[in-house]
């Protein structure tokens, strides 16, 4: 037996007729009619009983038209409740974010997650561009928000923002009141900085733009962690080169001057990133879309 045959039993037997099953189920009654046939053949029963005005079961087939009925009724649960699961968008979703994004965005994002998709698993990482891209890359990462960030092979990119950066330094006592003055970004050459070290997004933007002028950057200490780097400024180490939502969300925004740079200004781009090897589940595009949506919402409030 299979559920072709028996479907095509269950509605000849339901429908009194091979005619009028043949044009509910869409089959031509000849290979209807060959296909039930088979059916008894293989259980050595006579199922139907035909006659000028159609058929109707034997007690044999009776008996399989109650069975058969459980069984299609089975199958079709079977059926909706894989598409439930699929329709539920069910399943885990590992997020990395960069540090200063994540203080923003982890509380709203996982409200908003548990509301729209509350059969989904959020899992969020922390860490800077270059390990997040690896992870990505590797598939610990369904998704990632990226720092100047190009696609490639194995990376699809989709830019959302593009923050300015400023030169951030310790606020004295004595420019306590004082407005941060603009700095031109070949003056950044000149000052001791506490920055990232290398492939870090921000590190490569600041000696890329330099490097058209001519010019290099001072390293004064490389650290990798945005928390680090705010004290060691705040501490005298040197000046830092970061946005101003890291600058916000760090928890003594007062103990800071961020100075504007110019002439020309830095810019650094945050994107979207999902690996191009791993095709997105439908929960993870769902999750693509309410990250961009809360992302919008939260920079919008700030």
């Amino acid at each position: 037996m299979d559920l072709k045959q028996i479907e095509y039993f269950v509605r000849v037997a339901e429908l009194g007729s091979f005619t009028r099953a043949s044009v509910v189920l869409n089959v031509a009654q000849p290979a209807l009619s060959r296909q039930v046939r088979l059916l008894e053949v293989e259980l050595r029963q006579n199922l139907l009983t035909r006659n000028g005005r159609g058929a109707s079961p034997t007690e044999a087939g009776k008996l399989l038209l109650e069975h058969g009925r459980g069984i299609l009724h089975q199958v079709e649960r079977a059926r909706e409740e894989l598409g439930r699961v699929r329709g539920a968008l069910a399943g885990r979703v590992a997020l990395g974010l960069p540090p200063s994004i994540a203080k923003v965005l982890t509380v709203p994002l996982t409200r908003a997650a548990r509301a729209q998709l509350p059969d989904a698993t959020l899992s969020i990482s922390e860490g800077l561009t270059a390990s997040l891209r690896e992870a990505l890359v590797t598939g610990r990462l369904d998704i990632a928000l990226l720092y100047n960030t190009l696609p490639g092979p194995d990376l699809e990119v989709t830019p959302l923002l593009q923050e300015k950066l400023f030169l951030v330094q310790r606020r004295s006592p004595a420019s306590r009141h004082a407005r941060a003055a603009p700095i031109k970004l070949r003056e950044l050459a000149g000052i001791p900085l506490v920055i990232p070290t290398r492939p870090n997004a921000m590190r490569m933007l600041v000696e890329s733009e330099l490097a058209l002028l001519g010019c290099r950057p001072h390293i004064a200490l490389e650290i990798d962690g945005v928390p680090a780097i705010l004290d060691l400024v705040a501490d005298g180490a040197g000046s830092a080169v970061l946005s101003m939502n890291a600058v916000a969300t760090s928890g003594n925004a007062s103990s800071y001057i961020a100075r504007p740079i110019q002439a020309p200004a830095l810019r650094s781009e945050l994107s979207l990133a999902v690996s191009s090897l791993h095709p997105a589940t439908l929960t993870q595009q769902a999750m693509l879309a309410l990250i961009s949506e809360t992302l919008g919402s939260v920079l919008t409030a700030h």
